[in-house]
């Protein structure tokens, strides 16, 4: 199994989980292929962000959802598509927990894989 971060970022957050508040988001498009299949899913995990060094992600507060699963493999005009979708994703599954990510105020570059 490969599995491969196609875009990733961290942001401003706000949440609380596990009595723990967090500050900080990674939000990812995650790209997952095995014996002829693919899979996409959109995902976020909530970290404490306590200062500016602080991007020790912690994976108590990790939401996930598949936005395709199918034959065949990476694609860039697939993930391109894909990549539109994760902000509204992200922002449905942080509703969950009572999350919310700050996409105007990002903490770093993003990368793409």
């Amino acid at each position: 199994m490969a599995q491969v971060n196609v875009w990733e970022r961290y942001y401003e957050a706000e949440a609380v989980v596990s009595d723990v508040p967090r500050r900080g988001a990674l939000a990812m498009l995650v790209a997952t292929s095995e014996a002829g299949q693919i899979c996409y899913e959109a995902a976020v995990t909530f970290f404490p962000h306590r200062d500016e060094e602080d991007y020790a992600v912690s994976y108590d507060a990790y939401r996930s959802r598949v936005l395709y699963e199918g034959k065949g493999r990476r694609s860039k005009k697939r993930e391109a598509a894909l990549l539109q979708e994760v902000p509204g994703v992200i922002d449905a599954l942080a509703e969950e927990i009572g999350a919310k990510v700050f996409w105007e105020r990002p903490l770093r570059e993003e990368r793409r894989g």
